[in-house]
């Protein structure tokens, strides 16, 4: 087990929080809005290390490989919340990119004492996910401490796969553990030590980008569109049908037709308006240009 350190920024107190007990609500209020307003300015400031891993991640996802978040506690209900956006958003397979938590799915809900210190099974994860070398695995940890993400990354490296480690403390031992080391540093919490106020909403803010931008990389989405995305209720049918129509100028009646032929899905439906087309062909279409609806409309 690493024991956290008392000089991490993360676990110092700071003095102008050191009343808020006695403080009235929109006081509190007040000086929590401006400490999480200086989470962005630390993101800006990590933007070269966080787009030198996206890079990294996109291209070996273009060669089939996964994309892993492991996290504990904070870290990894985040992770496992951004993994999981990913199927309606961009219509992944689920295992395409996955969250892995400490504790198990148990540790979502409530803590699961000790998780985060094992550091076996962070690697044990990793082996249970056959890890291989055109993977990538991002270890997520406030601290950049943690055993349990520590071991994920050292087992995930020794597989052959990229690594990503992000963090909120400078030095982390999990950059140094990583091909790719992302450090934001938001320094001490409103409640000392709680990590899931500004290095949780900083954590949030990279694995947007991180997940975001590899799609958009891979080709799922259209200009700003998510032409990929599951329609699986009446607000996403409604969504999928306007961008049918924003892209190809085509009537209500026409986009919903298309769409209906198309079983829903938004590229099928704007190739077969564009080219005039049935679906089969717009679906073959698709394929014949790797799934990107841009070079399927120029080609």
């Amino acid at each position: 087990m690493i024991d956290p350190l008392p000089e991490l920024s993360t676990e110092q107190s700071d003095p102008r929080y050191s009343q808020i007990d006695r403080l009235p609500t929109e006081q509190i209020a007040r000086l929590m809005n401006q400490a999480d307003a200086a989470v962005p300015v630390a993101v800006a400031v990590a933007i070269p290390a966080i787009s030198g891993a996206i890079d990294a991640i996109s291209a070996r996802m273009s060669q089939g490989g996964r994309l892993i978040y492991v996290g504990a506690g904070t870290s990894g209900r985040l992770a496992v919340l951004d993994a999981s956006e990913c199927p309606p958003t961009f219509g992944t397979d689920p295992s395409l990119v996955q969250g892995v938590i400490a504790g198990g799915p148990d540790a979502l809900t409530r803590s699961v004492e000790g998780a985060e210190d094992d550091t076996e099974a962070g690697a044990a994860a990793m082996k249970d996910l056959d890890v291989g070398a055109l993977d990538s695995v991002v270890g997520v940890s406030a601290s950049g401490r943690a055993p349990f993400v520590l071991g994920a990354l050292a087992e995930a490296a020794g597989r052959g796969a990229l690594t990503v480690g992000l963090s909120c403390n400078e030095g982390a031992p999990l950059s140094a553990a990583a091909q790719h080391g992302i450090e934001v540093v938001v320094g001490p919490e409103v409640v000392t030590g709680s990590t899931r106020l500004k290095a949780g909403t900083a954590q949030k803010l990279v694995l947007n980008m991180i997940s975001t931008i590899s799609m958009v990389k891979l080709g799922r989405t259209y200009g700003n569109k998510m032409v990929e995305m599951s329609a699986m209720n009446s607000k996403l049918a409604d969504r999928a049908l306007r961008m049918v129509r924003d892209i190809t100028g085509a009537d209500r009646e026409t986009a919903g037709a298309a769409l209906d032929a198309a079983g829903g899905r938004t590229k099928v439906a704007v190739l077969m308006i564009q080219h005039g087309i049935d679906a089969d062909a717009a679906r073959a279409l698709l394929a014949t240009h790797g799934e990107r609806l841009s070079d399927a409309l120029s080609g």
